[in-house]
C-alpha cells in the first residue's frame, strides 16, 4: 500500500484567521492525506523545522494578511539551506494575480486565491507529489 501524502498546513505571520485552513486541512485529510495543522502565527523557520520532522512532501501556506512576499520567499529559502527543495510549497489566501505569478517564478508550486475549489486542491497536490 503506498504511503498517504504528507501536508503541512501552516498559518504564519500575525494573520489570526483560520478558518480556511482548517477546511482546507479537512478537505485533504477526507482525501486521504495525511495532514498536520501547525496553528497561527508560525514563523518560517517553525514551518520549515515542523515540515522537516514531520517528513511532508508539501507544505500549505494560508495567508490573508498580504506578507505573502515576505513570509513565501522566507520559506524557500529555508527549505533550499535544508536541502528540502522537494517539498512543494502552495499558498492559499488574498493574493494578487501578478504577485502569484511571482510567487510562481520563485519556486511555489500553486497559489490557490478566494474561490478555488476544495476538489482543485486536492487534485493538484495528488498531480504534484509522486506516487
Amino acid at each position: 500500500m503506498p504511503r498517504p501524502i504528507r501536508v503541512l498546513v501552516a498559518k504564519p505571520g500575525l494573520d489570526g484567521h483560520d478558518r480556511g485552513a482548517k477546511v482546507i486541512a479537512r478537505a485533504l485529510r477526507d482525501a486521504g492525506m495525511e495532514v498536520i495543522y501547525t496553528g497561527l502565527r508560525q514563523t518560517p523557520e517553525m514551518i520549515v523545522n515542523a515540515a522537516l520532522q514531520e517528513d511532508v512532501q508539501v507544505i500549505g501556506l494560508s495567508i490573508l494578511s498580504g506578507a505573502h512576499n515576505a513570509i513565501v520567499p522566507r520559506v524557500l529559502e529555508l527549505l533550499r539551506e535544508k536541502e528540502m527543495s522537494e517539498v512543494k510549497v502552495i499558498v492559499g489566501g488574498i493574493v494578487p494575480d501578478e504577485d502569484a505569478e511571482a510567487l510562481k517564478q520563485r519556486g511555489v508550486a500553486a497559489v490557490f486565491q478566494p474561490g478555488a475549489s476544495l476538489d482543485a486542491i486536492v487534485d493538484f497536490i495528488r498531480s504534484a507529489v509522486p506516487a
